[in-house]
């Protein structure tokens, strides 16, 4: 097998003077895609919070983070299934670093799952980690977002739904729902001056994929079905966040951008 060539981490990616003192909120942010935006964020001089249901990896992160960059980052230990718990901490978020402008719904759970197994019990708990946070996340910071003046709402969605993958249908069904939720959400946001947008990423090299799915094999035929040959790391979702979130990506709303080096 050929040597697997791996997307290079960049010290930096492009700077954006917007986020300065701005407050983001990143769910699932304690590992993965989540932790490389939550540092991406506040590598760029934003007030930083983060909810994860992994309190000690959630914690070691954030005290890393804070120890060098402009604000502290404040991890928040949450289960995402408890909507109220939602609640309170998207009010603690505001009372310490004041109205979020913006939101990145990234938390997600692509657990496998065989389509003859599942039950009712199953199949709610999966949507409720993969879609229902989704919605009332979003809906907890937008009264404070549109006194605000306006934010930027992005929302991590998958390419899995458009590959005929088969082994984890009710994920797929989330995921699929999160680009009809976010263009329903640009559509009622809109002439709020707030902007919904997601991304699909393809197929990441995270911690987590390796410890369960990935192995250098799986990755070595994933990455032949790339335009671009090279393993993407969670890094690569980090610039296309950025952009969303930015004023340079303000006439963009309903959109769905493809991260998955050239597969679709």
């Amino acid at each position: 097998m050929e040597r697997i060539e791996y997307q290079k981490a960049t010290a930096m990616p492009a700077q954006f003077p917007e986020f300065r003192d701005r407050t983001v909120l990143v769910t699932g942010g304690g590992s993965g895609i989540g932790a490389a935006i939550v540092e991406g964020f506040a590598r760029q001089g934003a007030k930083v919070s983060f909810i994860d249901i992994a309190e000690a990896a959630g914690r070691e992160l954030a005290e890393r983070l804070s120890q060098e960059t402009m604000h502290p980052v404040s991890f928040h230990h949450a289960d995402l299934r408890d909507i109220e718990a939602i609640r309170r901490t998207v009010d603690s978020v505001i009372a310490s670093s004041g109205p979020i402008r913006v939101l990145v719904n990234n938390a997600a759970w692509d657990d496998r799952h065989e389509f003859d197994a599942v039950t009712e019990a199953y199949w709610d708990n999966n949507q409720a980690v993969n879609l229902k946070h989704v919605f009332f996340t979003s809906q907890a910071v937008v009264p404070p977002m549109r006194v605000a003046g306006g934010g930027a709402i992005i929302n991590m969605s998958s390419i899995a739904f458009k590959l005929n993958m088969g082994g984890f249908p009710a994920y797929a069904a989330a995921k699929a729902a999160v680009v009809g939720l976010t263009k329903s959400l640009a559509g009622r946001l809109g002439p709020e001056n707030i902007r919904v947008n997601c991304i699909l990423p393809g197929m990441v090299v995270t911690e987590r994929q390796m410890q369960h799915w990935l192995t250098e094999e799986s990755i070595a035929r994933s990455v032949e079905d790339q335009c671009l040959k090279i393993a993407l790391k969670p890094d690569a979702i980090v610039g296309p966040c950025l952009f969303l979130a930015s004023d340079c990506a303000a006439g963009m709303t309903a959109q769905s951008l493809i991260v998955d080096g050239g597969v679709l």
